[in-house]
């Protein structure tokens, strides 16, 4: 079988899902799985009807109508009539959405995330197996939630390998089209759990594994792996292929294109991953394989927004030795805060990291009770792989520069 994974972007209109239809009809539906994401901005439009819900009551419901309209509009322009049973299905899911907030008793917001947020997945695929049907495409929707088995670690789930090995092998058969939603899974007592934001293709990867999958192709709206996000980088590169293990590298330090848990289960099994694009699907894209490096070997460069840089030392001015940083990273790991980058000399210690679950100000109470801390938040962290002496010049022009660690094939750097 073959694994492909539309994002957001790719289906974030009606436009997007017929181009679908036309994608599969240039290159194939046989034996084919395919992931979707949420429709483009679902996933944050739903993480404000959260926050509402927690923060001011009522007041959640109009915001839960916007994106229920957002998706009634695309449905109305893809199917017309709106006696279709796509309307009625689709409405469900939101009833059964705002009868889980009715009912709700969990105070728990790592919890409640993941109840909702898998909704935009839920509806996305719906539609989208619906119109396929509509264009002789037949193909059978898959509830993720029934395959992916995880453990309750929320919002991050991990996967249960093993049994979510033997469900995806008994219910998917090679000789079908099936649609399936991305991102998500569910723990031991039926719960929704999410793998992490941009966790479709992490999703495509698992099925890949488990199908023993010829290939994964991610369809998105660039031509393939550049060697920076165009959106923050000039003159960007197409990359042709890239190693594993290269791959492995770029997605740990933040690259977009591609989540850090996606390669894992495929270098394993050596399955190759396609990154093309949905525009224009015969175009050859880039491969990720068991190849050396990248080719063409050029600088390479990440951007993470939204970090926090702290700078410690302690109060009386002595080396911060092993029991310090012991200390400091225990902390970090019980406020769950995923560290980047680490620096240290005899008497200080600065860290950089994303305050994913908003425990910045209870990590700061800990901390000021044994150090001199200094925090910078909002920081940028620039990560450049494969860089050379221009790279970095053209980098930090502009900038100011709070942190630089150079490694041999890697410098990072962190700006305000």
């Amino acid at each position: 079988m073959r694994v492909f994974k539309f994002g957001g972007a790719s289906v974030k209109n009606a436009t997007g899902v017929r181009n679908v239809v036309k994608l599969l009809t240039t290159v194939g539906h046989k034996n084919t799985l395919i992931v979707v994401s949420a429709m483009v901005k679902t996933t944050n439009a739903l993480e404000v009807v959260l926050d509402k819900y927690i923060n001011e009551t009522n007041s959640f419901k109009t915001e839960l109508n916007k994106v229920k309209n957002y998706h009634h509009e695309i449905m109305i322009d893809l199917f017309k009539n709106q006696q279709h049973e796509v309307f009625n299905k689709v409405d469900a899911l939101f009833q059964e959405l705002l009868q889980f907030f009715k009912s709700n008793k969990s105070p728990n917001y790592n919890f409640l995330y993941d109840q909702v947020i898998g909704y935009g997945e839920l509806v996305s695929t719906t539609i989208i197996s619906y119109y396929l049907n509509n264009n002789n495409l037949d193909n059978k929707w898959l509830d993720v939630r029934q395959c992916i088995k995880t453990d309750d670690y929320y919002r991050s789930a991990n996967v249960n390998w093993e049994t979510t090995q033997h469900i995806i092998s008994k219910q998917v058969e090679a000789s079908t089209l099936y649609i399936t939603q991305g991102f998500i899974g569910s723990d031991s007592n039926n719960f929704t759990t999410t793998l992490g934001r941009e966790g479709s293709d992490y999703t495509a990867a698992i099925f890949a594994y488990c199908l023993n999958a010829e290939s994964v192709t991610i369809w998105k709206d660039v031509p393939g792996v550049l060697n920076g996000d165009p959106r923050y980088f000039k003159n960007t590169q197409l990359l042709n292929t890239i190693s594993y293990t290269e791959a492995i590298e770029l997605a740990f330090y933040g690259a977009s294109v591609i989540h850090p848990k996606t390669l894992q289960p495929l270098q394993r099994k050596e399955i190759p991953l396609h990154v093309k694009s949905f525009l224009n699907p015969e175009n050859p894209g880039t491969t990720v394989n068991k190849s050396q490096g990248i080719e063409p070997n050029v600088p390479c460069y990440i951007l993470k927004k939204n970090q926090v840089l702290l700078s410690l030392s302690t109060l009386d001015f002595s080396y911060v030795v092993e029991e310090n940083i012991s200390q400091i990273f225990n902390l970090l790991a019980l406020y769950k805060m995923k560290v980047v980058v680490i620096q240290n000399s005899a008497i200080s210690f600065s860290v950089c990291f994303e305050n994913t679950y908003n425990n910045l100000e209870k990590l700061l109470l800990h901390l000021k009770a044994k150090f001199k801390v200094e925090c910078h938040k909002n920081v940028s962290l620039y990560t450049i792989r494969h860089f050379n002496d221009e790279a970095i010049k053209n980098l930090e022009q502009d900038k100011t520069v709070l942190l630089k660690q150079l490694f041999q094939e890697t410098v990072q750097i962190v700006t305000q």
